[in-house]
């Protein structure tokens, strides 16, 4: 792979990595309520989620994804439903607990899990990896090695993006820190969410 490659293909990454949706909205959300460390150790979830589907795609299993509209819709409902849940859950929280510090392993095990799953229920997701990255491949050399390497490359961005985003949600807390400003933010994201939920049930395969 060659320097030209590497050059076209990092700044069309990151612009990628840092495209607002429902993960990075949880790294802003997660950071505000838990904190920036917290919240950049729940990203892993989502760092988990893309290597697995990095690797579907590497081995060509994103085309049976692509090919099959029953299990792309079946993963698209399944994903939606879980972005509409969190959604909920936003909307009713009681706001009077104060949840300053709360980083246990339990609750940072919670936080990446949402992570992970708001990530692997998203079949345009895996379909990127697949559509995306085979572009800057050169298929005259070993395509394996190039596929990780721009894999890997992808996962080191998407740490930057998420401790971007836990750094803004970071910065926010003097404004959403009280019980009210807690609820005005959370349903803002809850609405979100449910924004978010509606554009991937229309989501086709491309």
């Amino acid at each position: 792979m060659n320097l030209t490659t590497l050059v076209l293909f990092l700044p069309a990454c990151f612009a990628l990595n840092m495209a607002p949706g429902p993960n990075n909205l949880l790294s802003v959300k997660n950071a505000t309520t838990f904190g920036f460390r917290v919240s950049c150790l729940a990203g892993v979830g989502r760092l988990l989620a893309f290597m697995l589907m990095i690797g579907l795609a590497s081995v060509g299993l994103a085309a049976v994804l692509q090919a099959s509209e029953l299990l792309f819709h079946g993963i698209k409902i399944l994903g939606a439903g879980y972005l509409l849940y969190l959604a909920y859950r936003l909307w009713t929280a009681d706001t009077r607990v104060e949840v300053e510090g709360r980083d246990a392993a339990g609750g940072l095990l919670a936080l990446a899990r949402q992570e992970f799953l708001i990530a692997i229920g998203n079949p345009k997701a895996i379909l990127v990896f697949s559509a995306f990255l085979p572009q800057f491949i050169d298929p005259t050399a070993p395509v394996a090695g190039q596929f990780l390497m721009l894999g890997g490359l992808f996962l080191v961005l998407e740490c930057v993006a998420i401790a971007a985003y836990a750094g803004m949600g970071l910065h926010m807390r003097r404004w959403f820190g009280q019980p009210a400003g807690r609820r005005v933010f959370n349903r803002g994201c809850a609405v979100l969410l449910s924004g978010a939920a509606s554009l991937l049930l229309l989501a086709r395969r491309a």
